[in-house]
């Protein structure tokens, strides 16, 4: 065969491996830095309309669940009734408003319900930032030292609540100290 038909199809049959393996990654799995290290220091002051801000300290003494939300974004509302459910189970859930007015996120956790144990407001972004995180909704698991063991990307379904953040959550509290 001539070079200028070999080339061309050698390209093409890479592009289409590369491709090809893109589209079997997930997104909600891309590993993240943070896991097996400890949470960023951060103290958050309280989101309107509620009385206890969000620190790194409050994530130390019990597994805990992280959830970085926006009253502007659609996938938290859709996931919100979740953390509820969670919420009555016992286990500490924290919210980071990410980026978010304080008004919009007060009337947000007046109409839906607030879930989190203590609500801290990020409106710059830098505790966000510090965390890795790429956009809202976002999950962490946090063990009882205050290091992140899980991180998930993306909307909570019932599925990644039951096979990945629950059963992480209860692998951690089986831990002895």
């Amino acid at each position: 065969m001539r070079p200028g038909v070999v080339v061309p199809l050698a390209v093409f049959a890479v592009i289409a491996v590369a491709l090809g393996i893109g589209l079997q990654l997930k997104p909600s799995e891309i590993p993240s830095a943070l896991i097996g290290r400890p949470a960023p220091e951060f103290a958050l002051d309280p989101v309107q309309g509620t009385d206890k801000g969000l620190s790194s300290a409050d994530l130390k003494g019990q597994v805990s669940i992280v959830n970085v939300f926006a009253s502007w974004c659609v996938p938290c509302r859709v996931e919100h009734p979740l953390w509820e459910e969670v919420a009555k189970t016992g286990v500490p859930v924290y919210g980071i408003n990410y980026k978010d007015k304080p008004q919009s996120a007060a009337a947000w956790l007046a109409s839906l319900g607030n879930p989190y144990a203590r609500t801290g407001a990020d409106l710059n972004g830098r505790v966000g930032i510090d965390f890795g995180v790429y956009g809202v909704p976002e999950t962490f698991v946090v063990d009882a030292n205050g290091v992140i063991q899980l991180k998930f990307i993306g909307p909570v379904d019932r599925n990644a609540l039951e096979t990945q953040i629950l059963p992480k959550v209860r692998e951690l509290q089986a831990r002895k100290p």
